[in-house]
């Protein structure tokens, strides 16, 4: 899928070759071309429930596959590693990538799940609220029913431990709020079925911020694109960034990196890439690729077109012209005053 901002490139040609040659010696400065871990905050953590007689799991996060109808049972453990009695709301919930960076993050308590937050069923007494002993732990069972219309592909939510205790207070506008934590551990459930892998790159554009006076200091750019999963399962995207100038040149090529990040089914982030070293007369082409490790075949591009123009320094460059075209024409009109014929003097009308 391949995204493009284009403007008309004769005039753009145009535009900064007369620019190159308005600027003078300046356009001659023209530069070339893992896994998850256990939820823990350090006082309190979530993770799946170690085997009987074990201290610690291997399970870094809960990961479990069945068909529409199907149900499954596991336990979630709350471990209190402080010194003091701890009391927790425990619920279930969706799982999300935060629109700006894409973190992973699950829904907050008083927002309601849609996906498979409303699969999971905890234990009665978890109900109101659960207490941990100091440096003691507590073992919350659920189950995981999967509705009859469940749609193939991964579902990702978490178990999450909210503590009650309020911990803090920041200001939002005019009203002060009390700050609570909590801790959750992930849920990855797979629905057999047909798998469809979606990435898409869209929105690419540049911002530019260019110094006052050109090539004394680099121009900086931010380059700003969204990736979308729009497939059913999970992705973890990797992009590559280039750019192309006038004639071709290679301004901007970066190899292939992994984001670090767990692109969920249905979520779209916005990412940014800095541009310290930016091109400051040319014309951009600049591209964005996008895939994934485990999807050889999963491709997308996207572009966006800028002109990168000193406006300082054509600015002032076309004072200077229009100074000059000024001094030249009243040069010549002084030329022409002198070089026009004086009248005779009249001596038969001055007798």
């Amino acid at each position: 899928m391949r995204t493009r901002t284009r403007t008309p490139r004769t005039l753009l040609h145009g535009l900064l070759l007369g620019l190159l040659a308005l600027l003078g010696p300046w356009g001659l400065l023209l530069p070339a071309a893992g896994p998850a871990a256990a939820a823990d905050n350090g006082t309190w953590g979530v993770f799946p429930t170690p085997p009987a007689g074990a201290a610690i799991t291997d399970r870094g996060y809960f990961f479990h596959q069945g068909a529409a109808g199907t149900t499954v049972s596991d336990s979630a453990t709350i471990l209190n590693s402080s010194d003091q009695e701890l009391t927790f709301r425990v619920f279930a919930t969706d799982a999300v990538n935060t629109p700006a960076g894409g973190a992973f993050a699950l829904l907050p308590v008083e927002t309601a799940p849609k996906d498979v937050g409303t699969w999971i069923a905890l234990p009665p007494e978890a109900a109101d609220t659960v207490t941990v002993p100091a440096k003691g732990r507590k073992d919350i069972p659920f189950t995981v029913k999967v509705p009859a219309d469940a749609t193939p592909g991964d579902h990702v939510g978490g178990i999450v431990a909210l503590g009650t205790a309020v911990e803090g207070v920041q200001q939002e506008g005019k009203v002060r709020v009390g700050v609570k934590r909590s801790v959750g551990a992930r849920i990855h459930f797979r629905v057999p079925g047909p798998v469809t892998p979606g990435l898409s790159v869209e929105d690419v554009r540049v911002s530019r911020s260019a110094p006052l006076l050109p090539w004394v200091r680099d121009a900086r750019a931010t380059v700003s694109y969204a990736l979308v999963n729009r497939g059913n399962v999970v992705v973890e995207p990797k992009v590559t960034i280039s750019a192309e100038g006038l004639f071709g040149r290679r301004v901007l090529d970066r190899p292939a990196r992994e984001l670090k990040l767990v692109l969920l089914p249905g979520q779209r982030v916005e990412l940014t890439e800095p541009w310290p070293d930016a091109p400051q007369l040319d014309r951009v082409t600049v591209e964005i690729g996008a895939g994934a490790n485990a999807h050889p075949d999963l491709v997308s591009r996207a572009e966006a077109e800028f002109v990168a123009v000193p406006w300082p320094a054509a600015g002032a460059a076309l004072v200077l012209a229009g100074v000059a075209l000024a001094l030249r024409v009243l040069r010549r009109r002084r030329r022409r005053t002198q070089q026009e014929p004086q009248p005779e003097p009249d001596l038969a009308g001055a007798r």
